[in-house]
């Protein structure tokens, strides 16, 4: 049994390094959970005593096996609770994160393959971040483009939301973007690398490049 502290540093570690497993620095997952790169070494420490993480001071970290196993059943476990909590229980999708991060922790196996057959064994959350499957596999997502990354007049239906804060979620239902919304860049701007959009041939706003970035989805013709 790991502690809910040493579960979220694996789901930390391989959030950071995913899609290309690369191996991350100590800063990376200080500065993701806000706390001093002093605390998150003491912890390594420890994970790499439990063979979960490979890791050398002043070098990277990189989950094991064992470790990326456990990473991805969390991560599991985090989403497909978000997915209830959504079209089962109806609470909006900027409410969900924190309280899927308390329930991310139940051991259950049995509860969680029920749930995920009750939900109709779903491939992406309510932020479109794919879910893995029982055998720890992703569902494919090699065709999703970053919105920042596309050229003028280039068209974008929208697939997921890496950043499922709450202030951000709420800003973005502000200006209509949800899944499945159409965005356009209409001009890119050099200065601060904002870019204008029109969203569902509707609207015409101005995106920042952090927002921008946080945008993925497939092109449209």
């Amino acid at each position: 049994m790991l502690s809910y502290t040493e579960e979220n540093y694996l789901k930390i570690i391989f959030i950071l390094s995913y899609p290309t497993a690369k191996e991350i620095s100590t800063n990376d997952i200080a500065k993701n959970l806000n706390i001093n790169a002093a605390s998150v070494s003491d912890m390594l420490k420890k994970l790499k005593q439990k063979n979960l993480i490979d890791y050398a001071k002043y070098q990277g970290v990189s989950l094991t096996q064992e470790g990326r196993k456990i990473a991805v059943n969390i991560i599991r476990k985090h989403r497909l609770w978000e997915t209830f909590l959504v079209n089962t229980l109806n609470f909006s999708w900027d409410e969900v994160h924190d309280i899927a991060e308390q329930l991310e922790h139940i051991q259950s196996n049995l509860l969680i393959e029920k749930l995920y057959q009750f939900l109709g064994f779903p491939k992406f959350d309510p932020h479109g971040e794919p879910i893995p499957d029982e055998n720890g596999t992703f569902p494919e997502t090699k065709d999703w483009i970053c919105l920042n990354s596309c050229k003028k007049q280039q068209k974008i239906e929208v697939k997921s939301i890496t950043d499922d804060s709450s202030d951000l979620l709420q800003h973005l239902d502000k200006i209509s973007v949800n899944i499945g919304v159409k965005i356009e860049v209409i001009e890119k701007n050099s200065y601060d690398k904002s870019i204008d959009v029109l969203i569902n041939d509707i609207k015409q706003c101005t995106l920042s490049k952090e927002i921008s970035e946080k945008i993925y989805g497939v092109l449209l013709d």
